[in-house]
């Protein structure tokens, strides 16, 4: 919450707000004075609380919630976002004079699926952490298994990388992790799976999808039909090609 994170940051004195400590609290920025500070996440940061932490990063200087004296400060600042901050700029959800401050030198880290490169070492890294977690003594995994996630296209990141093997190590009993092991998330992006090496084949799971979901949103066959501006007959051969059947869909 936005409140909480301010006195979080901040600090607040002595009877600011109710249920605040008794003589008041040090914030994050004033106890990491002369260290560093991580912020993750900070394009979640709210419209309030960047003019305040601009300040910051400029005056150097904090002043409690509650409080009438400025305290100086002088920290290292380290930031992360999954965002697109220029984007948000252009959205008018994060200031731009902000962006300028935090963003004198950044490393952009690629998803998993633009380095799978990077997978083997991982899969070896995290197997060890979770092998020593779960008293096993596991010392990899077979040819299928590494060849299963190699091709998987990651929509979770290394964060569900490390899910993937901790419930492969928890349910193997072998010395190496079996392609049985690993349990891949139902859970996939909308556009995954449309695209094939066949033209004609990826024109078809797209219309099917297209079909599929105006169904879903339409109150009968001839509904559907009507919004997809085709004939009833025409929609109805299109469901009989893709072996679609009417009870099998919700209305």
């Amino acid at each position: 919450p936005e409140q909480l994170l301010e006195s979080e940051l901040f600090g607040y004195e002595h009877g600011s707000f109710t249920g605040g400590k008794k003589g008041g609290k040090a914030g994050i920025l004033e106890i990491a004075n002369g260290g560093t500070i991580f912020l993750d996440e900070i394009g979640e940061m709210s419209p309030h609380l960047q003019a305040k932490f601009l300040r910051v990063l400029q005056e150097k200087k904090i002043r409690k919630i509650g409080g009438h004296r400025e305290i100086a400060i002088d920290f290292r600042l380290l930031s992360a976002t999954n965002k697109n901050l220029e984007h948000m700029v252009k959205n008018n959800k994060f200031r731009l004079d902000l962006l300028y401050r935090i963003n004198i030198f950044s490393v952009e880290i690629p998803s998993l699926k633009e380095r799978p490169e990077d997978i083997p070492a991982l899969v070896e890294y995290f197997i060890g952490v979770h092998s020593n977690r779960y008293d096993k003594s596991i010392v990899g995994i077979d040819q299928e298994g590494m060849k299963k996630l190699m091709e998987y296209k990651w929509p979770g990141n290394v964060r569900e990388l490390q899910n993937v093997l901790e419930r492969a190590v928890a349910l193997s009993n072998t010395s190496k992790i079996g392609e049985n092991n690993i349990i891949l998330s139902s859970i996939v992006d909308e556009n995954q799976g449309l695209i094939t090496n066949s033209l004609k084949e990826s024109v078809a799971n797209f219309e099917k999808k297209i079909i599929v979901e105006s169904l879903k949103n339409s109150e009968s066959i001839r509904d559907a039909a009507r919004k997809l501006n085709v004939t009833h007959t025409l929609l109805l051969n299109r469901m009989k090609k893709y072996d679609m059947r009417k009870e099998d869909l919700e209305f």
